[in-house]
């Protein structure tokens, strides 16, 4: 689901608030998780701001302690969403109390063939359910998640937008390159990391942002069920926030998406103008592994 909204204003400053929490067992009362957000939306950051865009973990509603346990947990007691139920409206009533913009982690979405998506979705200040994204590449074989089978984009007017990865998404540059290519100023990746490749996660946070010129939000959860160390990192590369180790903890930054342009403009380092690379006119270059190309003509069409 790609939900676009015109701009009013263009100042592209967005404040963000990094939930690095615990998750939350299955069936906890709706009341423990609607007091943390309001919590968080009254902690000010650095800049003097407070939270325009609440993002939460993977499967941060969802816990069950195990990996392998959660998606056939959600699909026999039948505790996943279909967007239609008392969940979706008490997290789009939340969105709208507060209004923020909402993303609560990624919660179990039921599939009509009976299996489940690893779904994260978008709350509007509005209250409206303005996207969702289903987990493309389920970290396999532990986890039973049914793959998604598109990218999601969505706008924040005055600010910018935003694309939607989940954890392992991370490891195929193609996402992100993708989401990028959709016009996402600042991706997001809500990941549940529960193992030692944490350390080359934080890397492959930097290196999207380089090859693709965005901000990344990389937001883990903490213990027991997380290794934690969320990072957020600009479209340089360069770490402007962290969130070290596995305990709880909030990051609350204001960041200004007018840089993804700035970057792309006069380049990486004021050199690398990586989205001027090919041209108009040029002969497709064929990608044998995907039985594609890239077209340069249709690479100009980039939102």
């Amino acid at each position: 689901m790609t939900t676009t909204t015109t701009s009013t204003t263009t100042n592209g400053t967005l404040t963000i608030a990094m939930a690095q929490y615990s998750q939350l067992p299955i069936g906890k009362p709706f009341g423990r998780f609607a007091n943390s957000v309001r919590h968080i939306v009254n902690v000010e950051s650095q800049e003097g701001t407070h939270a325009d865009l609440v993002l939460f973990p993977e499967m941060h509603l969802f816990g069950t302690g195990g990996l392998d346990a959660d998606a056939a947990f959600a699909a026999q007691t039948g505790v996943a969403t279909d967007f239609h139920d008392e969940l979706a409206e008490r997290l789009a009533e939340l969105a709208r109390e507060l209004h923020i913009w909402l993303i609560p982690g990624t919660v179990a979405e039921k599939n009509p063939r009976g299996d489940i998506f690893n779904t994260a979705p978008v709350f509007s200040p509005d209250g409206e359910l303005v996207a969702t994204y289903r987990k493309i590449c389920p970290w396999r074989p532990f986890e039973r998640y049914t793959p998604g089978g598109s990218f999601t984009v969505f706008d924040i007017p005055g600010r910018g937008r935003v694309g939607l990865t989940i954890c392992y998404d991370a490891w195929f540059p193609e996402i992100s390159r993708q989401v990028a290519w959709m016009g996402a100023d600042l991706i997001v990746n809500l990941v549940r990391t529960t193992t030692p490749d944490r350390r080359q996660e934080l890397v492959l946070a930097q290196s999207n942002a380089i090859v693709n010129q965005t901000f990344v939000a990389s937001v883990n959860a903490a213990g027991p069920h997380g290794v934690g160390d969320s990072i957020l990192v600009d479209p340089e590369g360069t770490v402007i926030g962290t969130l070290a180790g596995e305990h709880e903890q909030l990051l609350v930054k204001a960041i200004n998406l007018d840089r993804v342009r700035q970057v792309h403009q006069r380049g990486t380092a004021g050199s690398n103008r990586i989205w001027e690379q090919f041209h108009i006119g040029e002969p497709p270059i064929r990608l044998p592994l995907y039985s594609g190309t890239i077209d340069p003509t249709r690479w100009h069409t980039q939102a």
